[in-house]
This record gives structure tokens, sequence and C-alpha cells, in this order.
């Protein structure tokens, strides 16, 4: 069993990248929020790794359940896979992720504030409602659009887990716009890649749905175009009181991937839109990272950051 869940985590999930991945995800989130409150006093301890490694384990869950819920598509699309092919078995990803969840909210329900594990229950309740289709399979499955409005939401239940904490072990108040506006900061690059994932030139089309294959590749640009500078405005937001020039360029990065979109409705052969999303969202993420790790630098070390 182990052995075969070795070659599900190499070729799906591999668990120490994905492991860093959790640990920048909630990091990023948690400074942001305590940064934009003007607090630069703070403690790192046990509780932040538990923030970090559930953001790792939650994902991980979403990863082996998307599976599950594929299995039938990928046996046919995607046969190499390690599920469909046999190398690992529905029944060893079951005992992993049941032991998997099961340390996860033990761990909560012991060295978390017991507010903040009530938002760590509804994170995973939600997750167990996209596991079985919210109960709706026959429906959501048959629609693209219905499984992105019922599924992608789940980055924002995310980012409130952690924001949750932040408020709670540091007395913030509640409802302000740099709240509001982590709860989106991780949401709009998920929802862009989802859909950007799925859209292809005409020529590319397979049996598989995607966007463009609904709408029509323009149209599905066009809806990413706008999400996107709905992304930016909010990092925009959450970074001009820390950084002006992280803010410009920001926008940058914005306007270059807005015309990349543009360049693409030309011409959808030249190049994958999902790839220049991803080098997209890389540098934004990057940007934020760094003004974090700068800010803080300075504020410690008693400098200015423009």
């Amino acid at each position: 069993m182990l052995k075969r869940l070795n070659i599900y985590f190499k070729e799906m999930y591999p668990i120490i990248p994905r492991l860093v991945l959790g640990f920048i995800v909630a990091m990023e989130i948690y400074f942001i929020v305590i940064l934009n409150h003007g607090i630069v006093d703070f403690t790192i301890g046990i509780q932040e790794f538990i923030l970090g490694f559930t953001i790792f384990s939650f994902l991980c869950w979403l990863r082996i359940a998307d599976d599950f819920k594929d299995y039938e598509l990928d046996c046919r699309l995607f046969a190499h896979r390690p599920l469909p092919s046999g190398r690992v078995t529905k029944k060893d990803l079951k005992i992993f992720v049941s032991i998997l969840i099961a340390f996860t909210l033990i761990i909560n329900f012991i060295f978390m504030p017991f507010y903040h594990f009530i938002f760590c229950f509804i994170l995973y309740t939600y997750g167990s409602f996209m596991a079985v289709w919210f109960f709706q399979k026959h429906k959501i499955q048959k629609s693209l659009p219905l499984a992105l409005v019922t599924h992608n939401p789940v980055q924002m239940i995310m980012n409130i887990y952690i924001i949750s904490f932040v408020i709670i072990k540091y007395k913030i108040e509640i409802f302000n716009i740099y709240n509001i506006m982590a709860v989106f900061t991780l949401y709009f690059p998920a929802l862009i890649w989802e859909v950007s994932r799925k859209i292809r030139a005409p020529k590319d089309e397979t049996e598989y749905v995607t966007y463009s294959k609904l709408f029509g590749y323009k149209k599905a640009v066009n809806f990413v175009f706008i999400v996107t500078w709905m992304d930016i405005l909010t990092n925009f937001v959450l970074v001009w009181n820390l950084s002006k020039i992280s803010a410009f360029l920001l926008l940058l990065n914005v306007l270059w991937i807005s015309w990349v979109f543009i360049d693409f409705k030309k011409d959808p052969t030249r190049y994958k839109i999902v790839s220049k999303v991803e080098q997209y969202t890389y540098i934004q993420e990057s940007l934020m990272i760094f003004t974090v790790i700068v800010y803080l630098i300075a504020a410690k070390s008693g400098l200015a950051i423009l």
C-alpha cells in the first residue's frame, strides 16, 4: 500500500512541494492581514504550523476527491494516471485520506482556539459536500459552469479559515476593507486558472468539455479578463499601504496579461492561455510575498519602505 501511495503522490500531489505551498499560502494571508492592521510584533508557534498543514491537508483531500469524482472520465482520457491505471487503488486512497482528515481535525481541535476550530469544521464540511457533488451529481457533473459556481468558492472558505485565526489571535476587528479583500486574494487567481485551463483553440478541442467549447474561446477569455482586473484591484488595496512600488509592479503585471488575452483572441493557436495565466499568477504572488518580507525587514529595522 505504501509503495502504491508513493507512486500516487509522486505523480499527482508531490508531498514536500505541496506542504511548502500550504505554509506559503497560509503565511501570505496571515501577514497581509496583520501588516495592514499595523501589527509588526507577532509570534510564530505551533498554531501557525497547523494553519499551513491544514491547507496542505485540505488541498490533498480535494485532489483525491477529484480523482474519485472523475474516475470514469479519467479511465477514457487519462488512463495513464495512477488511479485509472490501477497502480494505486481506491481503497488505498480512502484509508489514507480518512487518516489524514481525522489527524487534521484532531490537531485543530486540540491546539487551535475553539471558535477557530468551528471554521475548520465548516471548511471540511464544505469539502465533504464537494466530494459528493452537493448530492446533485446528475446535475452538477453535466454542467461545467454549475460545477465552477459550487466548487470554486472553497478557496474563499480556506482564506476565511486563515483570517479567522488571525482575527482571534490579534483581536482585530472583523469587518473592514482589508479583511474583506483578503478573503478574495487567492480566490480570483484560482478562478482565473480554473477557467483558463479549459480554454482551447477550436482545433484543439476534444470530447473533454471546455469553456471555449461551451461559449466560444473569445467569450471565455473575456470572462477571465474581467476577473483578472478584479483580482488586481483586490491585491492593489492590500499592497498599497505596504509598498507603492509593489502596487505599481502589480499594475504592470496585469497590463501584460491583459495584452496576452487580447493577443490570444486574435490567434488562439500561438500558445496555451493557461501557461500565460500561470506566469501571471507566479509573478503576482511572488510580488505579494516579497512585499511582506521586505516590509517586515524594514519595520524591524526602523526603515521606511516605498
